[in-house]
């Protein structure tokens, strides 16, 4: 009787954690979306800045503000059906399972102290507005060495695959770790995790992850996370190569 009920429990688990699971990824899809939603407002932005239409762009940076809350709401949702997902274990009542994503939401979103106003994306908004007519220049009240590493925004703790070496940009099939979060290309780590019978700890130095096949996935917002990545980086390049070519550019004789 007892096995069959402890039989009964996991299943149960089992389901739940495969709810939790695609619930997650719809959620993650969700934050994708946003994500592409201020890429296009910020474009919208610099072209009504280019135009010289202010009070619009303030309009619009009103907008961005709601939405990056939004996103951060998203966010905290993926946390918390993440938490339940992995703790929920069956009791001799049924469960309140709204009640308790509620709860865990709350948990997380009060470990949080970001405010739309001084987030990152926010950040990026205004940057590119205010380069339509100050580019190379600080925005006020800035260094460019901070502007340069709060420029971008996302999940993505490691550049590189620890397996293979490669950059995450250059992965055709990238997967990231639920538990760790950390982003490998998807033939290299589930052939690791086979390779050590499905449970070995994460590649990455000094993460104490252990790692589950199961548990290592691509989701829609890796995907854009990557390419976002992958368009900071040409940027970048193409600023690098102006800012040469004005170094290099001769300067006019002075008359004898």
């Amino acid at each position: 009787m007892a096995s069959t009920s402890a039989s009964r429990s996991d299943g149960v688990t089992g389901r739940i954690k495969r709810a939790a699971s695609n619930l997650y990824s719809d959620n993650q899809a969700l934050v994708a979306d946003i994500r592409k939603s201020l890429n296009l407002m910020k474009d919208i932005a610099v072209d009504l800045e280019k135009d010289n239409q202010s009070d619009m762009v303030k309009q619009l940076e009103s907008a961005v503000a709601e939405l990056i809350e939004t996103h951060e709401n998203c966010l905290h949702r993926s946390s918390a059906i993440q938490s339940v997902g992995e703790a929920y274990r069956p009791g001799p009542e049924l469960t309140d399972f709204k009640k308790l994503l509620d709860t865990e939401f709350e948990k997380v979103k009060s470990t949080s102290s970001s405010c739309p106003q001084n987030h990152p994306l926010m950040h990026q908004f205004q940057q590119a507005v205010w380069n339509v007519h100050h580019a190379g220049q600080p925005m006020p009240g800035e260094e460019q060495e901070d502007i340069v590493m709060t420029s971008t925004e996302s999940n993505i703790r490691n550049l590189k695959c620890p397996i293979t070496g490669k950059d995450i940009t250059e992965l055709t099939d990238p997967v990231r770790s639920l538990d760790c979060k950390h982003i490998y290309d998807k033939n290299a780590i589930l052939n690791f995790i086979k390779s050590n019978h499905g449970n070995v700890k994460c590649p990455e130095s000094a993460c104490p992850k252990m790692l589950q096949a199961k548990r290592v996935v691509c989701d829609p917002l890796l995907l854009f996370e990557i390419e976002e990545l992958r368009t900071s980086s040409r940027q970048a390049a193409r600023a690098d190569v102006i800012e040469d070519f004005t170094e290099a550019e001769p300067q006019g004789e002075e008359s004898p």
